[in-house]
């Protein structure tokens, strides 16, 4: 039996693609000294010197480099807006036509294939993986942020273009800026990211699980490109996929590590700058390694239950120790305004937002889109066994209304305060304080907040932890069990790229820059996976 058939873990199902490919048979194995490796010629290679040139570069130039992102940022977020927003409508698209459709019978792994995990344990890790660090870095900041602008309605510059941050045409009414504050923030969590992670991993999982290849990106295009494939077309496809997976890490790692910074500052007096944040991605990514030596079962998977665990309980208290009965009430208000929004927020043409459009959807979908590999890849490997019917409506639907309710309770909290308490202090702080600060109004401000910061340093140790995962099944061409010390190498490196770009001139923005710039080109590949979706599923026994 081939090693592509033993990738299966089982009699391959019916539908498998004829290849002659074995999984590895491109791969550099050895030893340095004591340290294993096993690497795919050149994935590996061209992934890493490429990575390990841009980080000397950033160091060692750093005005220029600063310049240069600040130059793609811009460049990339004008440019493109129209084609983040218009993939991330087909990608919500297909997902819905496929639930729909008689393919949501296909089964991930074939007819008698079962789920490896419990439902409790798989969701928990979907959405640890998926959004954990977003979710508590602007739960509370964005729904102010959009709420605020959309109050302050719209301002235009002399060449005619508007230069207020204000969704869509703003709000004539305080109680409709509310509503339209909270829907911009859910359309930035729920439909669209979540099906953006949905087209990855469901790709991934049926040309591995039912079609017998390699667990890696380029596996989901061999309806396209054949066998092919096997070569550069592929090469180039997963090496995109890990610089996505990379600079889109290293974008949420910074994220975390200067909210934690702000959170001990707030409750121990620790200094914020970049000296301790540096600090924090040291220390927490030695964490994230001891959890990439436990392994997926007893490392990210005991870890995304324990923090989900963790998350649910801070939400209980906001929601009981706030203005219980209106949060409730608007949440349902939040939803419907949501719904009614929704297409105009997700129309790419035809809008005058433009600060909108290009600063905050523009940067979320290149965010999601970059960290879609990594996040894809991890669903894929988790949900062996699901129907593809349950497989969209788990990681579409339950994700989406978590994130809802999530955003409704925190953010609805903030705002209440603000309007209805007159405590504006939520509004006036720094936005990685905001969270902390909202806490401060309710009872027990400390213990909260001490559990916040756990919180953004565990979702951080799990997001590390799956992402070294992913990056290195991908370099090693679709080994789940290549060396340790390669997984070490890629967590490491994550960790690495999150300080080099903190500390270079732009700092967060640099950060921001990388993940536009990586994500625009695999927008393109994510586009031409829904075609190869599409006919994989034609192609699968029902």
């Amino acid at each position: 039996m081939s090693d592509v058939k033993t990738a299966a873990e089982e009699t391959p199902p019916e539908g498998q693609i004829d290849t002659d490919y074995n999984i590895g048979q491109d791969n550099i194995e050895g030893k340095l000294g004591p340290i294993g490796f096993d690497i795919h010629n050149p994935v590996f290679a061209v992934s890493a010197l490429t990575v390990i040139a841009f980080v000397a570069y950033t160091l060692l130039m750093p005005d220029q480099a600063n310049s240069v992102f600040s130059l793609l940022f811009s460049e990339v977020t004008q440019g493109f807006d129209w084609f983040f927003i218009g993939a991330a409508d087909i990608f919500v698209i297909l997902c819905l036509v496929v639930v729909v459709s008689p393919y949501g019978k296909v089964r991930l792994g074939g007819r008698d294939a079962t789920p490896d995990f419990s439902y409790l344990s798989w969701f928990s890790m979907l959405f640890a993986a998926g959004m954990g660090i977003g979710l508590m870095f602007y739960g509370v900041s964005e729904p102010l942020s959009h709420f605020s602008s959309s109050l302050g309605g719209t301002a235009v510059g002399a060449d005619g273009i508007r230069t207020d941050w204000a969704p869509l045409g703003a709000a004539a009414t305080q109680e409709e800026a509310i509503r339209l504050g909270m829907a911009a923030s859910i359309f930035h969590w729920a439909l669209h990211p979540w099906a953006i992670y949905a087209i990855v991993a469901l790709s991934l999982a049926l040309f591995s699980y039912n079609k017998g290849l390699p667990l890696t990106i380029r596996s989901a295009f061999y309806p396209i490109f054949g066998e092919r494939v096997w070569g550069w077309p592929g090469h180039i496809i997963d090496i995109l996929a890990v610089f996505a997976t990379l600079f889109g890490l290293a974008t949420s790692l910074g994220l975390g590590a200067v909210q934690a910074n702000s959170g001990f500052n707030k409750l121990f007096g620790m200094p914020i700058d970049t000296t301790w944040q540096v600090i924090l991605i040291v220390g927490i990514t030695s964490i994230a390694l001891f959890s990439v030596v436990r392994g997926l079962e007893a490392g990210v998977k005991l870890l995304s239950e324990i923090n989900m665990g963790i998350a649910f309980l801070l939400f209980l208290f906001v929601l009981v120790a706030g203005p219980t009965l209106l949060l409730v009430t608007d949440v349902f208000d939040f939803l419907g305004a949501y719904l009614q929004y929704l297409p105009a927020l997700s129309s790419p043409v035809g809008r005058d937002d433009v600060n909108f459009m290009q600063g905050w959807t523009s940067f979320y979908w290149a965010w999601w889109i970059s960290w879609s590999p990594f996040v894809g890849m991890f669903i894929a490997r988790v949900s062996r066994g699901r129907t593809v019917r349950e497989f969209i409506i788990s990681v579409l639907l339950i994700p989406s209304l978590v994130c809802v309710l999530w955003m409704s309770i925190f953010g609805g909290s903030a705002i209440s305060q603000v309007v209805r308490d007159g405590y504006t202090a939520v509004q006036e702080a720094d936005l990685p304080v905001q969270l902390f600060t909202m806490l401060d109004a309710l009872p027990l401000a400390s213990i909260t907040s001490f559990i916040g910061i756990v919180l953004v340093i565990v979702f951080f140790v799990t997001s590390s932890d799956s992402g070294s995962l992913v990056i290195d099944t991908i370099a090693a061409g679709g080994k789940v069990d290549a060396p340790m010390p390669q997984r070490v190498f890629w967590c490491v490196f994550e960790g690495l790229v999150a300080i080099v770009l903190l500390l270079s001139a732009g700092g967060l923005k640099s950060l921001q820059s990388m993940v536009i710039s990586t994500g625009l080109p695999f927008t393109i590949v994510l586009l031409v996976m829904c075609v190869a979706i599409w006919r994989g599923l034609a192609s699968e026994p029902r």
